[in-house]
């Protein structure tokens, strides 16, 4: 399995496509350069696996790693390492809309989270206080997030993780989801049945 290098490290898993604003990520990256202790790490494949490998090279983000992709199995364990967890959406009225299942597994994580999106998911992760979200698409915003929360105390940190599995605990944990459907269905059974 991956063993992340010391520093900061950003971890982002799972699709690298078009709606997860990778451009966005470059540019934050460019702009965290200077700051030789953090560093970038997206892991998993898409349609853009290429495009970034080649935008890494041609713009020499030495912060970037690009490790690939990994079983499920191993993931936890990966995401553990994670100094903090990012994720990101393009800008549209649609992927406002939409809390990214990636959401859920950070949450579950226990680790901090940065979403770099806008509605329902950065909504979440605030809600949570599992950490910090900015606007979609806007790098100069992710940078500044990624600095505040490397500036951040390690409980702090460990806070804003145990804040997130509680609150998916609480929110989408599979079992609770199951009990609250079971008691709906009963409500709605007992109001037929009078």
């Amino acid at each position: 399995p991956l063993k992340l290098e010391p520093g900061f490290n950003v971890v982002f898993a799972g699709n690298l496509g078009t709606v997860q604003a990778l451009e966005t990520l470059l540019d934050a990256a460019e702009i965290l350069l200077p700051c030789l202790d953090i560093r970038l790490v997206l892991i998993g494949s898409g349609s853009r696996s290429v495009w970034l490998e080649k935008q890494v090279m041609h713009r020499q983000l030495k912060n970037v790693r690009l490790p690939g992709r990994f079983s499920a199995d191993v993931m936890p364990g990966i995401l553990s390492q994670a100094s903090v967890l990012l994720v990101s959406l393009m800008r549209s009225p649609i992927m406002s809309q939409t809390v990214p299942g990636k959401v859920q597994v950070y949450l579950a994580s226990g680790r901090p989270i940065i979403a770099a999106l806008d509605g329902e998911g950065a909504r979440v992760v605030m809600e949570s206080g599992a950490g910090l979200a900015c606007p979609a698409e806007d790098a100069t915003a992710l940078a500044k997030a990624v600095l505040q929360l490397r500036a951040t105390s390690a409980e702090e940190l460990k806070r804003m993780g145990e804040s997130g599995r509680r609150y998916y605990d609480e929110n989408f944990d599979p079992a609770f989801l199951a009990r609250q459907l079971l008691e709906r269905l009963d409500e709605v059974v007992n109001i037929s049945a009078n």
